[in-house]
């Protein structure tokens, strides 16, 4: 057999997982600080718990099967409509608002590109419970600061409304609801596939003459702020994109209040493709042009109709995910990972099977005081030794010997300068405290 991964899935070896894991306890820590409490689905859901719910676009990417059960099950596409079958499912036993994050993988089977796999980690943070201004800023600001938290200092979030997508459209004279949905997927496209290739979308899917698809682009085309939006519905009495304007500019006023308002723009061309948003959405870039083109690294919205497929009660629900792989591969790219999280810092080598014991002692008295450590088990001589110490990228290494243990010490070597000294069994620990700080 030949060994290899299926196209769009990955292998991590341990230079590349350590600090992935490194991100997760960052953004786990970051979600507690919040108010958020974790929790668990399965990566397997009833087919029609998921089917219908991200559109057509977002069916077709489903893995879907039989099991052996004969029951239609599919693979999990995101963590939200999961978390909208959990409340729905568990509504007697959670106390509403209900905050919740969920770190976890999920598949779609879409075409591989940079920055974009077919299995990949979402982290998300979610209010259940709370339709207003303070509970889309709340999730606002715990998503930039987990994004300061690991390290972004370039990070804009472009918020935008589905009434303003859907009530601009409505002044533009495109009323018919199916063809809204047709321009509103195909207008998500624009900094992928540019203005051109979403005026030959819409005009291919809705029907429609090239100069009406090309009106409507322009209008959703060219970047942020209320006041190109108020400009095409001046004088329309729209109601409806009169709120959402309302509730846009009420949410970036209190992110600006937490801080953080110099990392908000309104920004009429986020659509996000997904059915099931119904307020506010937006998506989080990188500013730094090495990594502008990855695409978005966060982002969300409202999904106030969701919860209530599920169940009797409609329950209001906004969230924020993070795209972990899409995010690590970006702070990869800026040199912002931190090195060396794969290396084990201390290396522990008896000199001869006769000292096996001891220096296995040693190890564990090492590590119950949070010091990372690893054993020779191969043994040999010690060059041999202070050889795969080196290969494995410790700092540290600790001779252990007869007459070392006779004399009540060990031999420490700093493996960078080659120095070494013999340190009391007493003094051990602190000594190497001060060499690792």
């Amino acid at each position: 057999m030949i060994p290899q991964t299926l196209k769009g899935f990955r292998d991590f070896l341990p230079d590349t997982m350590a600090p992935r894991q490194q991100m997760i306890r960052t953004i786990e820590d970051a979600f507690a600080r919040h108010g958020f409490l974790p929790l668990q689905t399965p990566a397997l859901e009833y087919l029609e718990t998921l089917l219908g719910k991200y559109g057509a676009e977002g069916d077709k990417l489903l893995y879907r099967f039989e099991d052996n059960g004969g029951r239609s099950v599919a693979l999990r596409y995101d963590l939200t409509v999961p978390l909208a079958r959990l409340v729905a499912q568990h509504r007697a036993e959670i106390v509403l608002p209900f905050r919740r994050f969920h770190i976890a993988p999920v598949w779609r089977a879409e075409k591989p590109q940079r920055g974009r796999f077919r299995e990949f980690l979402q982290c998300d943070a979610d209010i259940c419970g709370v339709d207003s201004p303070m509970a889309d800023a709340e999730v606002l600001v715990t998503g930039l600061a987990t994004l300061r938290a690991l390290g972004v200092s370039g990070a804009r979030l472009h918020l935008n409304h589905r009434d303003v997508l859907f009530g601009m459209l409505d002044v533009l004279g495109m009323t018919e609801k199916t063809k809204q949905i047709i321009c509103i997927r195909a207008i998500d496209k624009l900094d992928k596939i540019g203005q051109d290739g979403v005026v030959a979308e819409i005009v291919r899917e809705a029907e429609i003459e090239a100069s009406q698809a090309s009106e409507i682009v322009r209008a959703f085309a060219g970047g942020g702020g209320i006041e190109p939006i108020a400009a095409v519905a001046a004088g329309k009495g729209h109601a409806a994109l009169d709120t959402a304007l309302l509730r846009l500019q009420a949410v970036v006023d209190l992110v600006a209040a937490a801080g953080l308002g110099e990392q908000v723009v309104i920004d009429r061309s986020i659509a996000r493709g997904l059915d099931y948003y119904t307020g506010i959405i937006y998506e989080t870039r990188l500013t730094d042009p090495k990594v502008a083109s990855i695409g978005a690294v966060m982002s969300g919205g409202r999904y106030d109709g969701l919860i209530g497929l599920f169940g009797k009660e409609q329950i209001a629900a906004v969230g924020i995910s993070i795209g972990l792989d899409r995010l690590l591969a970006a702070l990869q790219e800026l040199g912002l990972l931190a090195q060396g999280l794969a290396q084990v810092p201390i290396y522990v080598m008896p000199l001869d099977a006769s000292v096996a014991g001891p220096a296995l002692a040693l190890a564990t008295e090492l590590r119950a005081a949070g010091l990372r450590v690893e054993l020779d088990l191969a043994g040999g001589r010690i060059g041999k030794q202070f050889e795969r110490a080196g290969k494995r990228g410790s700092k540290i290494a600790l001779v252990v010997g007869s007459d070392e243990l006779a004399a009540g010490v060990v031999q420490v070597k700093d493996l960078a300068s080659g120095e070494q000294a013999k340190v009391a069994r007493a003094e051990l620990i602190d000594d190497l405290r001060r060499r690792l700080a």
